[in-house]
């Protein structure tokens, strides 16, 4: 797995980049300046074996780990601040460290052929060899982009392409967190997961909005990403995935998301750590083609979990930073309070298949463990698939998301669990709720009026349930619930859900996976 917080560092360290003389292969010898001629490239690349590319990087790029990966900076004006137009600025990143894949980078205006000359080295972290170095077979790492984000007279980071399919894009006043990536293969599966990598990146045209493409190889597919972002309060990139797969593949995985998740208080935590919570995400919401909004509070179990909610006519679905307050994290360095959250609606139908949640131990901030995206239902043959889709980079919020399939008066904001004190053979839950700013009730009349469906499954039960207005707020409702598992029951899917009177529904729908400690308590 990528050690994503050093990444991250990097990310926001290291000065802006460039374009490349390292061609793709042979079979993608056409134009790619345009998108169709990106997404011919992609269909020659599947139309012939896959070979890799790793190239051999030469010193002193070889030798790089994380600090000596600090002390190389494009320079200004050779491979950094590279305009693109009024709005966008331009950065070629170095390879080395966790980057050794040569990426080609087409940029409108330049022409820069890869060079140790373009870029600065800190003589106390980088020992540049004496002899002449041969770089014909090397290449950059990435590209990252800058705009006026956030002041006019500053340019902000506010998307960096690097390491296999990844990328990360940035909202307004938000800084990196959870990433993306163009296509996943395997992953959550039982073999070892296939990581595809660009392998060219292409700035098409760079006004208002920019326009670009990747290149993408794999051993089971190729792909080209075809995008246009436009930076803002929400940072929108509309995505269209050309994907030509070499044989059939059961396991892709469609527009992935993918972050960090360490604690919270929804517990139980085995996290000793002086923050009340550590995460880039902490839920995963759904809007399915039932019309329902699921609402998956994330969790760090003690094994592996991997869910799967099967869906048709699937509307959106997104890994959320929900709570905004400093002191929910109470880290001014790492600023959780500002992680951006992530949304995708897919354009056109999608057909049936399910969104797919993996849940990873970590004991650790360093590194990516909770992954979410979409898996077709059945397996995509050999040839040509299109995947369209809009993904979203919001400020965090339970509240700004794209309009739910129906309007909730309420919305989950907080959750949190712990050993009932008592007895201590159950674990008493508490969802809070934000009632809608819109929504004419006042809030004690509110709870009397509603009532709690909720379910567990077998083996465990949900019981003592409970709805009262949160002490000291006037618009969020508080609900509380124990379950009690049998003995033998390992692990229990909550679901809850606010109603009326009538039975029609006013919040999302709340599922959470309740699993044992490793050392088996509740």
């Amino acid at each position: 797995m990528m050690t994503r917080r050093a990444l991250l560092a990097m990310s926001a360290a290291m000065l802006p980049s460039l374009t490349l003389g390292v061609r793709p292969a042979k079979a993608t010898a056409s134009d790619l300046s345009d998108p169709e001629g990106v997404i011919a490239a992609a269909r020659a690349l599947a139309q012939a074996p896959y070979q890799p590319q790793g190239g051999t990087l030469a010193p002193p790029f070889d030798g790089l780990d994380y600090d000596s990966y600090r002390g190389v900076t494009p320079k200004e004006g050779k491979a950094a601040a590279l305009a693109l137009g009024d709005n966008y600025r331009a950065d070629l990143l170095p390879p080395g460290w966790l980057f050794p894949d040569p990426v080609s980078v087409d940029l409108p205006g330049h022409d820069i052929v890869f060079s140790a000359d373009l870029f600065a080295f800190d003589e106390r972290l980088v020992t540049r060899p004496d002899a002449p170095v041969d770089y014909s077979d090397m290449g950059f790492s990435g590209l990252r982009l800058r705009t006026r984000l956030n002041a006019p007279d500053r340019w902000d980071d506010v998307l960096v392409l690097q390491g296999a399919s990844y990328f990360r894009a940035l909202a307004q006043d938000t800084v990196y967190g959870l990433s993306a990536r163009a296509l996943s293969l395997g992953t959550g599966g039982t073999a070892p997961e296939e990581f595809p990598v660009i392998r060219h990146i292409s700035v098409f045209a760079a006004d208002a909005d920019l326009s670009f493409g990747c290149l993408i190889d794999s051993p089971r597919a190729s792909a080209a990403l075809i995008a246009t972002l436009r930076p803002g309060r929400e940072t929108v990139m509309d995505c269209a995935l050309h994907l030509f797969a070499r044989q059939e593949i059961p396991d892709a995985g469609i527009a992935p998301l993918t972050s960090m998740f360490q604690h919270n208080d929804l517990g139980p935590a085995r996290i000793d750590d002086f923050r009340p919570a550590v995460h880039d995400s902490d839920v995963l919401v759904i809007d399915n083609g039932a019309g329902e909004r699921l609402w998956r509070p994330l969790a760090n179990p003690a094994s592996v979990q991997v869910s799967a909610f099967a869906d048709e006519g699937l509307r959106g679905f997104g890994l959320l930073q929900a709570p905004v307050e400093f002191e929910r994290y109470r880290d001014a360095e790492a600023a959780y309070h500002r992680r951006p959250s992530g949304w995708v609606t897919p354009q056109g139908d999608w057909g049936q298949g399910a969104v797919m949640l993996l849940e990873i131990p970590t004991e650790n901030e360093f590194a990516d463990n909770i992954v979410a995206f979409w898996r077709p239902a059945s397996p995509l043959a050999p040839g040509a698939h299109r995947f369209d889709y809009r993904l979203s980079w919001l400020a965090p919020a339970s509240v700004n998301l794209p309009v739910a399939p129906q309007d909730f008066a309420l919305t989950p904001v907080h959750s949190a669990s712990g050993v009932e004190p008592n007895a201590r053979q159950g674990r008493l839950f508490v969802v809070d709720f934000q009632l809608d700013p819109a929504a004419p009730a006042d809030i004690g009349e509110l709870a009397g009026a509603l009532v709690l469906d909720m379910t567990s499954g077998t083996g465990a039960e949900m019981g003592d349930a409970a709805i009262y207005p949160l002490a000291g707020a006037t618009d969020v409702l508080r609900t509380s619930f124990l379950l009690t598992p049998e003995a033998d029951t390992s692990s229990a899917e909550l679901r809850l859900q606010l109603r009326n009177s009538a039975g029609a529904a006013v919040s999302p729908v709340w599922l959470y996976r309740w699993t044992r400690t490793s050392e088996g308590g509740i």
